[in-house]
């Protein structure tokens, strides 16, 4: 595979609730840049990203996939996460390593809830946003609905590139009001035909288009003297302005696809790759103690493990990021954590389970290795003389727990020992030893995360186990009203000592005045 060069390189991740097409979009970008020559299913079992017997099992992803794609010279990386919120550790690590956002919505429901617990994720961590309107071929689909919801939701920094001529089943057609053209697709997707806006649209198109204008304009000086000049921009100066406003969170531009019949798709990627950020066009990332990390090929060393995963055939797989230099297949980093000498003897890169060694990668890019020691998630390595440490990722506190105990007691070390690796694979997953109640006790982000723990359990490792309620810890308590009163007196020459002390106890009910 060609090495790319950082300003080739686009990071993208999929977000979403779940069954907003998140994986489907994947599978027609994987198609259109040539990596498949099929695309699969969701419920055919048979796409790149939901490769997981489980994800088969429940048809849906359950884990964050890093996926790569190629477009017009440009290399694409893409995580598709999981929508469930359940595994929302899988969305966090992505946010980290990529640098643009496609929040899919779904044209049939709008705006859900687990949209916008995923923007304020982008938003804590400062992620630009796209958004994609999928589903406009479904015979609910309601785009004006959709999008005024998202502004609604989202603010008016939300803007149009595009709107669908006929939404519903007999959708195929979208007018691009950044290019001025219309886009037509026939029955089987793919390749467009572009033809000129009909005249019956050109009036909105020419409103929106000014809008747009407008917008992309509003983000550079040099650009808003320009606009009011000439009242108008050119292409070039619109994809740089609109740059400029999606990596400042100023501009959060709207596409139009149907992801299942491969429409619209070509088109986003082109965006994609003429608009979105390079990594090197971020901000600089900081390490613990607040020094930048230049994103340049040829500075020192470094990178960022993002992900660890147990692999069938392979042993355990390591994400990362190339934060700064080039890194090399048989390079010696340095774990900061550990302080041990790591050896990356092959690197990859990934889609799905599919792996393609590589010989070198270069700051921007997101690889694969295998076979490190010491290295976990989180886990920074450099190249020596360099101490680089970057922030370790934060995940959200536990929201269920369940007590956990083997029925085969001879399995009780081995518990142990998987549900220690799980955490190490998913840090959302916590074990606890309550010395309290004498109980294990699992910690997860919701019934379903920890149903897919159980199931690891019983189909890949064997190990039969029972889930129950925990003990309830009980704490001795105040029952019904006391009272008593004590009266000290004490007088034998000299200055007297007197006083008198009433106590009354009684529970603290609802309705009651509160005693402060």
């Amino acid at each position: 595979m060609k090495i790319y060069q950082t300003d080739e390189i686009r990071n993208l991740s999929l977000l979403g609730n779940a069954g907003l097409g998140k994986t489907t979009l994947a599978e027609s970008m994987l198609f259109e840049g040539g990596v498949i020559n099929r695309r699969g299913e969701v419920d055919q079992k048979n796409t790149v990203s939901d490769y997981h017997e489980i994800e088969h099992d429940r048809e849906s992803s359950v884990f964050s996939t890093v996926l790569h794609t190629e477009w017009l010279g440009k290399k694409i990386n893409i995580i598709d996460t999981p929508g469930a919120d359940d595994f929302i550790g899988g969305v966090i690590s992505a946010l980290h390593v990529t640098d643009t956002g496609l929040m899919l919505l779904n044209a049939q429901n709008g705006v859900e809830t687990g949209t916008e617990i995923i923007w304020r994720y982008t938003e804590s961590l400062k992620k630009p946003v796209v958004f994609v309107i999928n589903q406009l071929d479904s015979d609910s689909a309601n785009f004006e609905k959709t999008l005024e919801e998202t502004k609604q939701s989202f603010g008016n920094k939300v803007v149009l590139v595009q709107y669908p001529i006929n939404p519903g089943n007999d959708f195929n057609a979208v007018v691009d009001v950044l290019l001025m053209k219309m886009y037509k697709w026939g029955s089987e997707g793919g390749k467009p035909e572009i033809v000129d806006i009909p005249e019956s649209e050109m009036e909105k198109a020419t409103e929106l288009h000014n809008e747009l204008v407008e917008a992309a304009a509003e983000n550079d000086e040099n650009l808003m003297e320009i606009f009011f000049e000439k009242e108008s921009l050119t292409e070039d100066e619109m994809r740089a302005g609109m740059r400029t406003g999606i990596i400042n969170r100023e501009l959060f531009p709207v596409f139009c696809v149907s992801a299942k019949k491969n429409m619209g798709v070509r088109r986003l990627m082109e965006f994609l790759g003429n608009v979105a950020p390079t990594p090197n066009q971020m901000p600089c990332p900081t390490d613990k103690d607040g020094k930048e990390v230049q994103c340049d090929a040829s500075g020192a060393t470094s990178i960022f493990i993002f992900k660890n995963m147990i692999e069938s055939h392979l042993g355990e797989v390591l994400y990362f990021k190339v934060m700064s230099g080039t890194v090399e297949e048989g390079m010696d980093l340095i774990n900061t954590v550990k302080q041990s000498k790591e050896r990356l003897s092959q690197l990859f890169v990934v889609a799905g389970k599919n792996r393609n060694k590589v010989d070198k990668l270069v700051a921007g890019d997101i690889g694969a290795t295998v076979k490190l020691k010491d290295t976990k998630t989180n886990h920074t390595l450099n190249e020596k003389g360099y101490d680089w440490a970057y922030p370790a990722m934060e995940f959200p506190e536990p929201k269920f727990r369940t007590a956990i105990k083997v029925l085969n007691e001879s399995d009780d070390e081995k518990l142990g020992e998987v549900l220690h690796r799980m955490h190490e694979e998913d840090p959302t997953v916590i074990l606890e030893y309550s010395k309290e109640l004498k109980q294990l006790i699992l910690h997860g982000q919701g019934e379903f995360h920890l149903n897919t723990v159980k199931w690891h359990l019983d189909k890949i490792h064997k190990i039969a186990t029972e889930f129950f309620a925990p003990k309830i810890p009980y704490r001795e308590t105040i029952t019904k009203k006391a009272q008593a009163d004590f009266r000290h007196k004490k007088q034998s020459g000299g200055s007297g000592q007197f006083g008198e002390v009433y106590l009354i106890i009684e529970p603290f009910v609802e309705g009651m005045t509160d005693p402060k």
